[in-house]
């Protein structure tokens, strides 16, 4: 049997990955009944050592040239849950996504898809989960129809165009149901992609960057659709650059920096890991800006040099407040504006980090 793919990238990945549980599927009916399991049943089998777990992955490493990417990552992803993955860019997160979705191999570690091993079994996880990455994976060239039959016909769905139909109406696609792809908008392409990850109707759905590019509007929208999904029992990994996301849509959060998860817990949990009274002080020049931060070293901080910026994290007592404000006005440094405002997921972030590099700076003085 001969499938002309239409495109290389992602779109390759999904129509190969597609295409080869297929031929998994001819090859085991064509066994005959009754024979004794043999060794390929025997690594078939799921991992029963973590029945609750959708996602398991331990000591996950990956180097590029003798650099180290990934460096020993370990999470668990519960059924039935969002998981967030936060870092900024170059942590490590599409690498990880890329191993967890069979597009990599793993240097080493352990890597489990609802009990299914992704380098002894890949066939298995192709199953169980489907993946949106980073970019659009859809032939721009064929409609919002054509794009999804074709994915039902690969998946054998007996009516691949009444699954298509549905989909599009899910997703609002259907005014734009004939419409080449190259005319939809970003937010309508971003749909698109994630309804054709949906056809073979996944246990666990991973979505890389799944809102990056789109604009407020589309990504709220986005964030409802994840949210609807979860509701119906899907497992969702997501990676994210917007805290707000993650605080939005996450059961549970990891904080991926270098290659290393340094933080992970519920959002309200990475929360408090800072005080919870914070003053963030505008200043009108650089050097009121670090005659303040050099004051209130003794302060937990974070800064946004650029913009003249310091965010100060006190116990939030009145009489704390005021001794900052003493020591800033009798050093004589000029405030353009301040606020006080509760910790959310972006301080806690930011804190982190920046508490990481100074203890790795530390480290090698």
């Amino acid at each position: 049997m001969i499938i002309k793919l239409p495109l290389k990238g992602q779109f390759y990945y999904r129509y190969i990955h597609t295409f080869v549980r297929y031929e998994k599927e001819v090859e085991t009916k064509k066994v005959k009944k009754g024979r004794k399991m043999n060794q390929q049943d025997q690594n078939d089998k799921k991992n029963e050592q973590t029945p609750d777990a959708a996602v398991f992955v331990r000591g996950l490493e990956k180097s590029f040239c003798g650099k180290a990417v990934l460096k020993g990552v370990n999470f668990t992803v519960l059924k039935g849950t969002v998981f967030a993955l936060l870092g900024s860019n170059g942590a490590g997160k599409t690498t990880t996504v890329r191993i967890l979705t069979t597009q990599m191999q793993a240097d080493s570690g352990i890597v489990e898809i609802e009990g299914y091993d992704v380098q002894k079994n890949p066939h298995k996880v192709h199953e169980t989960m489907s993946v949106t990455g980073q970019f659009s994976a859809v032939d721009h060239l064929l409609t919002g129809t054509e794009n999804l039959v074709i994915m039902g016909r690969l998946h054998h769905l007996l009516e691949p165009k009444k699954k298509a139909m549905e989909l599009l109406a899910y997703f609002e696609l259907s005014e734009a149901a004939d419409r080449a792809v190259s005319t939809y908008s970003g937010g309508m392409k971003r749909k698109l992609d994630l309804a054709m990850s949906l056809v073979g109707n996944p246990r666990v759905l991973f979505l890389d960057e799944p809102t990056t590019g789109l604009d407020p509007q589309s990504r709220r929208s986005m964030w409802q659709m994840i949210r609807e999904l979860n509701e119906n029992g899907m497992t969702i990994v997501l990676t994210t650059q917007y805290l707000e996301e993650a605080e939005q849509l996450a059961d549970l959060v990891a904080i991926l920096d270098k290659g290393t998860i340094i933080a992970q817990g519920t959002p309200e949990n990475l929360k408090a890991y800072l005080p919870q009274g914070v003053v963030q002080f505008s200043f009108p020049d650089g050097n009121c800006f670090a005659l303040a931060k050099s004051l209130l070293k003794d302060y937990r901080v974070s800064e946004e040099a650029e913009t003249y910026k310091l965010s100060v994290f006190t116990d939030g007592r009145a009489d704390t407040l005021a001794e900052i404000f003493a020591r800033l006005y009798q050093n004589k440094v000029r405030i353009t504006d301040f606020s006080k405002h509760t910790p959310d997921l972006e301080d806690a972030f930011l804190a982190m980090i920046e508490e990481r590099e100074e203890m790795t700076d530390a480290s090698c003085n």
